[in-house]
């Protein structure tokens, strides 16, 4: 079983920085692909990022693309999201999760799950 708990969301104006980070515990998701994944009020569940097992290879949603960066740290199990020229679009949960797949991006694939932090930008 792997545990994962996100930090670092909080309220932010439109055009700001967070950096959101993802602790997984129980066992080591070295070989995991992970992702992070957001639901805004009323709207599914949509992909932001992935970062595959060797973080060689890093996957985005367009609405993200040259905004966020996923990156892991697997000396200390994590993994984070950088978010820049925060958008109130941006305001959701966000989630990250585990798959044991080596690379992942679609919500199926995944198999473990954090609660989420919540993330609001101001207009």
């Amino acid at each position: 079983q792997v545990q994962l708990v996100e930090s670092g969301g909080g309220l932010v104006q439109a055009g700001g920085s967070l950096r959101l980070s993802c602790a997984a515990s129980g066992r080591s998701t070295t070989n995991y692909a992970m992702g992070w994944f957001r639901r805004a009020p009323g709207k599914e569940r949509e992909f932001v990022a992935a970062i595959n097992w060797s973080g060689r290879r890093t996957d985005y949603a367009d609405s993200v693309k040259d905004r966020f960066t996923i990156s892991r740290d697997d000396a200390k199990n994590t993994i984070y999201l950088q978010m820049s020229t925060l958008k109130p679009e941006d305001t959701a949960v966000y989630s990250c999760a585990a798959s044991r797949a080596a690379t992942a991006v679609l919500e199926e694939a995944y198999n473990y799950w954090g609660q989420g932090t919540q993330v609001t930008v101001s207009s």
